[in-house]
């Protein structure tokens, strides 16, 4: 969490960390325990290809990965969801907890996330929330491309 903070800080990021007693596993429980629209949940999700590891920030409300669309984005030929194993040896968190700001690893952005004023998504610890605008996630990630 201190490193998260101080990118934040350093980059003069508008943020908020929200801590909630009991870890949010679901887009539908983060939506409902914020009380805001599901596609204000922006999950974290860390792919596997060829190429190494992307991260993909989505729209809590986008539905199926559509993997077609990432190899044609990324000009690759194999893509999957890293495992759990991955996920933490690459991100240090565990799934579910996968942090919004991920500088070292290359970075997909959910075009629909900018419908919203603030999104919502890990921090790296279960029982903490960034609260952060869309565009932020620019200055703190290196953005590769969008989706959608």
């Amino acid at each position: 969490m201190d490193a998260l903070l101080s990118i934040l800080v350093n980059q003069q990021i508008d943020y908020e960390i929200i801590e909630h007693g009991k870890p949010i596993h679901t887009a539908q429980e983060g939506a409902a325990f914020f009380g805001i629209h599901i596609g204000q949940t922006a999950p974290t999700l860390l792919l596997r290809t060829e190429k190494g590891y992307y991260a993909l920030i989505i729209s809590g409300d986008y539905g199926r990965v559509a993997f077609d669309t990432l190899k044609e984005l990324l000009q690759i030929q194999d893509i999957k969801l890293a495992i759990p194993s991955e996920v933490e040896q690459v991100t240090g968190c565990k799934i579910g907890s996968v942090s919004l700001v991920n500088p070292n690893i290359p970075t997909i952005i959910d075009r629909e996330l900018y419908r919203f004023r603030y999104v919502y998504g890990g921090t790296g610890l279960p029982q903490a929330t960034l609260k952060i605008q869309p565009q932020d996630l620019e200055k703190v990630n290196h953005v590769v491309g969008y989706i959608r």
